[in-house]
C-alpha cells in the first residue's frame, strides 16, 4: 500500500482550505497543523474481538509463566517489577509466536476536511491524544513474528529463550543484578545446549535465534498495547495491570 500525495498546497488558496486551516489552527496540536490530509497511514485490527482475546489469552500465559519461575521468586520485588517492566513486551511477541496467533488489519479512514467543518473545525481531544498504530508499523511487527515462526522452536527452546531474555542484568535500577546476570548465562547455557541437541547440523542457529529475539526487543510496547490491547483495556495501565496479574494467587 503506497502513500498517497500530500495535497495541501494544491488548495491552499481555496476559501475551504483557508476556513478550515483557521479552525484547525485554533483547535488543534501543531503537529496537525502542519498538514490536513492523511500523510500516514493508520491501521485497527480487522477481527478486534477475536484477536484481542486471544491476546489477553497470551498475556496471562506469559505473566504465569514468569511468577511461576522460582529462582524470578527469589528476588526481591522491586526487581521483579523492573525486569517485568523491561521485558514483557517481548516476552509477549514470543507468545504470540508459540500460540501461533495470526492478525490482519485494516485501515483506519481519517476524518474528511468536510465532516471537520461541519463539526465547527473542533478537534475532538481524547482522538488526537489516543495513539493509532500504523501500517508500516505493524509490517514491521508481522515481519518478526514471521522470522520466529520460520525458525519452528521447540517447546524447550520457547522456554529458555524467554529466561533469557527475561533475566536482563542491564535493566537500570536491579538491586541483584549480579545473580540475574548468572540467571541469564545459565538460561542461554541451556538454549545451546538444546539446540545442539535437537538441531546438531546448525552450528550457527544459536546465535540466529538470538538474532531475531532481538528484533521483538525493538518492537515499542506503545505499540503492542495500541493494537492488541486498547481495543479492551482503553486507557488502562498496562504496567499496573501486569502487577496487579503478578500478584494474583
Amino acid at each position: 500500500m503506497e502513500y498517497e500525495q500530500c495535497r495541501c498546497l494544491e488548495s491552499q488558496n481555496a476559501i475551504l482550505y483557508t476556513l478550515l486551516s483557521r479552525d484547525q489552527r485554533e483547535s488543534c496540536s501543531p503537529l496537525q497543523q502542519r498538514c490536513l490530509c492523511q500523510k500516514r497511514r493508520t491501521v485497527c485490527l480487522q477481527m478486534p474481538q477475536v484477536t484481542c482475546q486471544a491476546a489477553l489469552d497470551v498475556l496471562v500465559k506469559t505473566v504465569s509463566f514468569v511468577k511461576n519461575l522460582p529462582s524470578f521468586q527469589l528476588l526481591p520485588w522491586e526487581d521483579q517489577l523492573l525486569l517485568l517492566d523491561g521485558c514483557w513486551a517481548p516476552l509477549f511477541l514470543l507468545g504470540l509466536v508459540q500460540e501461533m496467533v495470526t492478525f490482519e488489519v485494516i485501515e483506519t479512514p481519517a476524518p474528511s476536511m468536510l465532516k471537520r467543518i461541519l463539526l465547527d473545525g473542533k478537534c475532538k481531544r481524547q482522538e488526537l491524544q489516543r495513539a493509532q498504530p500504523t501500517l508500516a508499523s505493524v509490517q514491521r511487527l508481522q515481519c518478526s513474528l514471521n522470522e520466529f515462526w520460520n525458525l519452528d522452536l521447540s517447546p524447550k527452546e520457547y522456554a529458555y529463550l524467554k529466561g533469557a531474555m527475561l533475566f536482563n542484568p542491564d535493566a537500570p535500577g536491579l538491586k541483584a543484578s549480579a545473580y540475574i546476570e548468572s540467571l541469564q548465562r545459565e538460561a542461554q547455557r541451556a538454549l545451546q545446549e538444546v539446540l545442539v541437541v535437537f538441531h546438531p547440523e546448525d552450528k550457527g542457529r544459536f546465535a540466529r535465534v538470538l538474532l531475531i529475539a532481538s528484533t521483538l526487543k525493538s518492537i515499542p510496547p506503545s505499540l503492542i498495547t495500541d493494537l492488541f490491547f486498547q481495543p479492551v483495556i482503553g486507557n488502562t495501565d498496562i504496567l499496573k495491570l501486569l502487577t496487579e496479574m503478578l500478584v494474583m494467587k
